[in-house]
């Protein structure tokens, strides 16, 4: 299937239902599809040929949605940019993939100002605002107004539909190729498994530049479901959204869910309609986990499992709110292979290992990239006889649950042991005036590599470093137990909510450390 046969659906079932709502305005699925149509009639009068890259550097919008659809209305491969990249790195995933287009919104003019002059490729620069055209681009609207309504291309399901840039936060970023076909299987998996009905209003608070945010509006696409965006995260803008809209449906990550737990003045009261919360894309606390549930003892929970390179999740866990659950090992638990997946925990080999033993979490399904963006070598080390190797530590129980460790280029090694840094912050975040933490390795004359904290205190409260220390070897071997504390405002994030650890480590880097 091709990406655009959900809204092509939703026009026939629910012409007449809310497809969009940001701000203010609002619109149809009949006027959402007349949008994508005439602003994919724009791209092809400009002269771009199916398979041509467009780039969009934009904060979630309807707008933003309208040409992600009319790009792959018009056989376009679509290129979401992280929105927090600095121009260097904007320009670094505009000539690695050589785009055609590039679409600009209002807040993100001053990176476009900043951007390289030397990219041949780039012929279009189209500005989404709705003030005087910058020098040097088209006011994107004026070219929608005037361009006819279009056919959709219907591309195959083995098309090439987005190239995703991974984070960045190693070395440069890889573009991930995924086809239409890996979109299409990774939303059908997940939908048969977790019932996304037409009457669901999703607040669309993960950007679409991350696989999470961009899945969540084509499965809505798909059903038709409501979409409201918010531009950027903030907490007390969601909530305030969140009840005026009655949203429903939240896809989140773990960062952003104790945001708004901690909001001043945060209700659970005020936002009946909420009916399901689900996490994914970075480690969640047990504590943090528990007292969401609590707060939300109606809603349902649910842990998605997956990468960038699985165009989504490729496992799912619903919750329950049962003492039982809550107190069990498998609540830390990202589920079972959902029903487009195989999953299994391998060695360096890549043979599977017994239940129970750590490995790399490998993944087998038609939602798997079809590899890096101009990277074979690169592509050939991740996925092996059609197994992609996730990177990610794990073990699988005797049911088939499976749980994840941590990043296995995360782990630190100490003295020759293995400690995984999301056991470590899990006991550090059980602490009453823990509020968030990161464990990193940082290197030791002795150890090789020593466990080191980086904690944000609760407003209000204290603890000291010898006050953590007593409660992790409490809990945890005293080998896993960070060597060294330091505390912090706040935590380095990524757009897409995940701790900077990269930026951690270069932080404490030459510091001396015990």
């Amino acid at each position: 299937m091709y990406l655009t046969a959900g809204l092509h659906r939703s026009v026939q079932k629910h012409p007449d239902k809310t497809a969009t709502v940001t701000g203010s305005r609002r619109q149809t699925f009949q006027q959402l599809a007349q949008r994508v149509a005439q602003t994919a009639g724009a791209l092809q009068a400009l002269g771009m040929q199916p398979g041509e890259r467009l780039s969009v550097l934009a904060q979630n919008s309807d707008r933003m949605m309208e040409l992600l659809l009319a790009g792959w209305w018009a056989g376009l491969v679509v290129n979401p940019i992280n929105t927090r990249w600095s121009a260097g790195e904007v320009s670094y995933a505009l000539r690695d993939c050589a785009a055609s287009a590039l679409a600009v919104d209002d807040a993100l003019w001053p990176v476009a100002q900043s951007l390289e002059a030397d990219l041949p490729a780039l012929r279009h620069r189209l500005y989404m605002g709705q003030v005087a055209t910058p020098a040097g681009y088209q006011l994107l609207e004026a070219l929608v107004q005037q361009a006819p309504v279009v056919e959709d291309v219907r591309s195959a399901p083995d098309t090439l539909a987005a190239i995703v840039y991974t984070g960045g936060t190693t070395g440069f970023p890889k573009g991930v190729m995924l086809s239409h076909g890996n979109f299409w299987a990774s939303l059908v998996g997940r939908m048969a498994e977790i019932p996304n009905p037409p009457e669901f209003v999703t607040l669309l608070t993960s950007p679409m530049f991350h696989v999470a945010g961009l899945g969540r509006m084509l499965g809505q696409t798909i059903v038709g479901g409501t979409c409201v965006t918010v531009p950027v995260f903030q907490p007390q803008a969601v909530v305030a959204k969140m009840a005026k809209e009655q949203v429903s449906d939240l896809v989140i990550v773990p960062s952003m869910l104790q945001m708004l737990l901690e909001t001043e003045g945060f209700n659970p009261q005020g936002l009946p309609g909420l009916q399901r919360i689900l996490w994914g894309a970075a480690p969640i606390t047990v504590p943090l986990l528990q007292r969401a549930m609590a707060t939300f003892p109606a809603v349902e929970f649910i842990h998605a499992y997956g990468m960038t390179e699985t165009a989504a999740s490729v496992s799912v866990l619903r919750l329950s709110h049962t003492p039982e659950f809550l107190g069990s090992e498998r609540i830390r638990s990202a589920g079972q292979a959902g029903l487009s997946a195989e999953i299994r925990i391998a060695d360096e080999q890549g043979q599977e290992v017994p239940r129970g033993t750590p490995g790399e979490i490998w993944i087998r399904g038609p939602m798997v990239m079809q590899g890096y963006w101009g990277r074979p070598q690169e592509t050939q080390q991740a996925v092996r006889d059609g197994w992609l190797r996730t990177g990610d530590g794990g073990t699988m129980d005797q049911d088939g649950y499976l749980y994840v460790i941590d990043r296995i280029k995360d782990m630190v090694i100490t003295g020759g042991e293995n400690v995984y840094p999301a056991e470590v912050e899990n006991v550090l975040c059980s602490h009453p005036a823990v509020q968030a933490c990161a464990v990193i390795g940082v290197p030791h004359e002795k150890w090789g590599e020593a466990v080191h904290a980086v904690v944000v205190l609760r407003t209000g409260a204290q603890a000291t470093a010898a006050d953590l220390d007593a409660h992790c070897r409490s809990q945890i071997g005293a080998y896993k137990c960070p060597k060294s504390f330091e505390f912090r405002d706040q935590l380095p994030m990524t757009a897409a909510g995940k701790v900077q650890k990269t930026a951690l480590r270069k932080s404490v880097a030459g510091q001396p450390q015990p």
